[in-house]
């Protein structure tokens, strides 16, 4: 019997508002847990099986850090990439590469988000 393992992700942004914003604007996620007005202000995102959750950083955020090759590169797999990045592009958001071919066999497009966080959408391997 496999085990069942899903991953989700917290991050720290410098304003959860804007988190919001980018996660359910830009890449059509939707708010699933909201206690922004909390003693600890937090919300959850989800789309599909993808779950991220923000809790408002409490120190002054350094966006440098969080890119490569020192950060973290957050996968988003799609299976319509064109659709991914039209949606992205007709959300007025920028992208840092458009989608390419890479020497390993997958398309994607990169971008970073309001914090930061540098965010690859590829397309699903069948």
């Amino acid at each position: 019997m496999a085990d069942s393992v899903r991953l989700r992700v917290e991050l720290f942004p410098a304003d959860l508002e804007a988190f919001v914003d980018f996660y359910t604007r830009v890449l059509r996620f939707q708010v699933v847990e909201d206690r922004r007005n909390g003693d600890v202000p937090y919300v959850a995102v989800r789309r599909g099986e993808c779950r991220i959750g923000a809790v408002a950083a409490w120190e002054a955020v350094d966006r440098r850090g969080r890119a490569l090759p020192t950060g973290t590169e957050i996968v988003l797999e799609v299976e319509n990439l064109v659709e991914e990045e039209t949606a992205v592009r007709s959300a007025g958001w920028s992208i840092d590469e458009p989608i390419t071919n890479r020497p390993w066999g997958l398309q994607d497009f990169r971008l970073f988000d309001p914090d930061g966080y540098y965010i690859r959408i590829t397309a699903v391997r069948h």
